[in-house]
């Protein structure tokens, strides 16, 4: 049998000026397939911050040429990791797109474009503290590596380390579009 083609996908949405009605938010995404790596990222004004967490994976999945891949999506966003992992998709789609609450789902139109893109692919989601210090407390590192492993299972340090360089740099590229736009 044929192993699948492994493809590890770090995103992160930013917006600043979140609760005004004026703001200006950002996503950007790393792929990365062996020693290929391709960065992506744009933004949007008048958005959420959790508007651009998802719009981070879309692009990064529409940027996919290949189905059948397993994919690991790295993100600090509790949003959209949670929404998988416990597949609140589910019961929102059983409850005509609506919350627990009755509310209306925000953001239905991307979830509905990641469900779809997923639809083909053999995903997992972990979930990474943003905005880690690579260079900065041992300590509050060796926390964050611990409360990483705790959720999602064992890494090597090294391989958390990289995680979260490589989440560091989807938040700089999640600033690159608000940056701009200033």
């Amino acid at each position: 049998m044929e192993e699948k083609k492994t493809v590890n996908i770090y995103t992160d949405g930013a917006c600043s000026g979140n609760q005004n009605d004026s703001n200006i938010g950002g996503w950007g995404a790393i792929l990365e397939y062996g020693q290929h790596c391709k960065e992506l990222w744009g933004g949007e004004k008048n958005t959420t911050n959790n508007r651009m967490e998802l719009l981070a994976l879309v692009r990064a999945l529409s940027a996919l040429k290949t189905k059948g891949l397993e994919i690991r999506v790295f993100s600090d966003s509790s949003y959209l990791i949670n929404c998988f992992k416990e597949k609140w998709y589910a019961k929102w789609q059983m409850n005509g797109w609506k919350t627990s609450q009755k509310a209306p789902v925000e953001n239905k139109e991307l979830w509905i474009q990641l469900i779809d893109l997923m639809s083909d692919q053999d995903i997992k989601f972990y979930l990474v503290k943003g905005h880690v210090n690579l260079n900065g407390d041992s300590g509050k590192l060796k926390t964050a590596y611990m409360k990483f492993i705790d959720h999602n299972g064992m890494f090597t340090l090294e391989n958390f380390r990289y995680i979260v360089e490589k989440n560091n740099r989807a938040d700089e590229l999640a600033n690159v579009f608000i940056n701009e736009n200033r």
